[in-house]
C-alpha cells in the first residue's frame, strides 16, 4: 500500500477551503474533496455533542501523512480533529502516479 484516502473533518467551508489551499500548496497531498452539510454526534465532555461540520478527503502518500497530520493540527481550529488514514488498494495507474508526482513529502 502506497497510497491513501485521509479523511478530515472541519468546522464548516471556509476552514475546510483553507487547510486544503494550504495542504495542496505545500504539496502535502494532489487533491482534496470537500463534503459539505454532515451532521456530526460524538461523546465530548461528558456529554453527547451534535453539530454541523464538512468533511475532507484528501488523496496522499503513506510517507506524506506524518507531515499532512502536523500540519492539519497546527490549521485545525479543533483540539482533537479527525484526521484519519484508509488505504487506497486498487485504483487507476494513471490516477495513482499523479498522485505520487504531486506529493513531495
Amino acid at each position: 500500500m502506497k497510497h491513501v484516502f485521509v479523511y478530515i473533518t472541519a468546522s464548516d467551508r471556509n476552514e475546510a477551503e483553507s487547510i486544503s489551499e494550504t495542504i495542496i500548496s505545500e504539496h502535502l497531498v494532489a487533491c482534496t474533496n470537500i463534503l459539505d452539510n454532515m451532521s456530526a454526534l460524538f461523546h465530548w465532555e461528558n456529554a453527547v455533542q451534535k453539530e454541523q461540520e464538512v468533511v475532507l478527503i484528501a488523496k496522499t502518500t503513506v510517507s506524506a501523512f506524518p507531515l499532512l497530520e502536523k500540519r492539519v493540527k497546527e490549521l485545525h481550529s479543533y483540539d482533537c480533529p479527525c484526521i484519519i488514514a484508509f488505504p487506497i488498494v486498487m485504483g487507476n495507474d494513471d490516477y495513482l502516479k499523479w498522485i505520487d508526482d504531486e506529493v513531495s513529502a
